[in-house]
């Protein structure tokens, strides 16, 4: 099968050839290695690819001199170095490579912003720009294999998740065999590398309950209490979460404090397959009680994915809820204008939205959001610049 064209490989031709260091950001097994590879056949002879876990690349950047830097790459035009976090010092490594020659374009793809943004932020100030990579999104699947295929094929979607590799896997059981093996040999493991992960069962208890909290305001002091933990520890695991492409924070959208929640939060997962392998549980939509909130969580993600690849870190997308209880799903703001959506996984049944926030909003759009209407309108907001 033909590879599925990723979104982000547009964005990063529009910087070839130009002085900057592209930073790519991605858990493992997202396709990160495959694009840079891409993007690297297209510049033929004139690139040069590296893996930083290599200790022989190690050994060849460590030398920080421009006139070795200069023999190294020669007249290449584009240098990738995938999983830079595993080189030593990358981050004056890659603005000595960027100021030195200036002909190169330089990506760097790493597992974690936590990690690798770490060691490249202040050395690479106004140098370097921030991508990330998701699993398959919704427009990319619908773009390989087609609106039919992909309507047909949405309940496994909300179970089984978009991983390029559980997309292509050949049956449920190797769907299921890929996620377990996802969860416990890189994602977990990945978090637990970093200091201050004492505890795994912890970590992995902390998002079995996220996992069952789905569209509902988490508490930190709440889940501390559940786990044994402080409330700023919970607070800093679902940071370190975020930071390696887990999960992300849905905050709550106010303009008016006194009467609108505006500093709760929501936490989603990137995919729906990581999220039931979390809990166990790859059942059939048919035969289990959490469709609204898989389909919730997979709508979510989808608009997370589309702003990630459109605005390099600025929040557009938030929920809203009054203290009368009044609760709208997802609002997109941009430019003060404001998008409301409403989820229902059952097209049958219409949703009202609050006259709290129709009263308070009254130039709002207002949309529902059901496996009927969500792909035609996903498509509308999918020109991203």
């Amino acid at each position: 099968m033909a590879a599925v064209h990723r979104q982000l490989e547009k964005h990063l031709q529009r910087w070839m050839g130009k002085n900057k260091v592209l930073l790519v950001f991605g858990t493992r097994r997202v396709g990160k290695t495959v694009l840079l590879h891409k993007l690297a056949e297209k510049q033929a002879e004139h690139a040069m690819v590296l893996n930083g876990e290599d200790f022989d690349v190690q050994a060849l950047l460590a030398r920080r001199a421009a006139s070795h830097y200069r023999q190294i790459v020669g007249d290449k035009k584009l240098i990738i170095i995938d999983e830079a976090q595993a080189v030593p010092d990358i981050g004056p490594i890659l603005k000595l490579l960027i100021d030195s020659l200036p002909h190169i374009t330089v990506i760097a793809s790493g597992s974690s912003a936590f990690d690798l943004g770490n060691k490249t932020g202040e050395p690479l100030t106004g140098r370097s720009i921030r991508f990330q990579l998701h699993p398959f999104n919704t427009h990319e699947l619908r773009q390989h294999f087609g609106y039919a295929h992909e309507k047909i094929n949405l309940r496994e979607r909300l179970v089984f998740g978009q991983y390029p590799e559980v997309v292509t896997a050949g049956d449920y059981a190797d769907k299921e065999m890929y996620l377990n093996n996802l969860i416990q040999s890189y994602l977990l493991k990945d978090i637990l590398l970093y200091e201050g992960i004492k505890n795994s069962n912890k970590l992995a208890a902390l998002l079995r309950l996220i996992a069952y909290q789905i569209g509902s305001e988490v508490s930190y002091q709440e889940l501390g209490n559940q786990l044994g933990l402080s409330r700023i520890t919970v607070e800093n695991y679902l940071d370190l979460l975020s930071k390696v492409f887990v999960l992300f924070k849905l905050p709550a959208y106010s303009t008016n404090p006194r009467k609108e929640i505006s500093k709760g939060a929501k936490w989603y997962f990137y995919d729906n397959g990581v999220r039931n392998a979390l809990i166990g549980d790859y059942r059939d939509l048919s035969l289990r009680n959490d469709s609204g909130p898989l389909w919730e969580n997979y709508v979510v993600s989808e608009f997370m994915k589309k702003q990630d690849l459109a605005s390099h870190g600025a929040n557009t997308l938030f929920f809203w809820r009054n203290y009368n209880q009044q609760e709208v799903d997802l609002l997109q703001v941009k430019n003060s204008e404001i998008q409301a959506f409403e989820m229902k996984f059952n097209a049958n049944k219409k949703v009202r939205f609050p006259a709290g926030f129709r009263n308070t909003y009254p130039q709002a759009s207002l949309q529902q959001l059901d496996p009927d209407s969500f792909f035609d309108i996903i498509n509308e907001l999918n020109d991203t610049p």
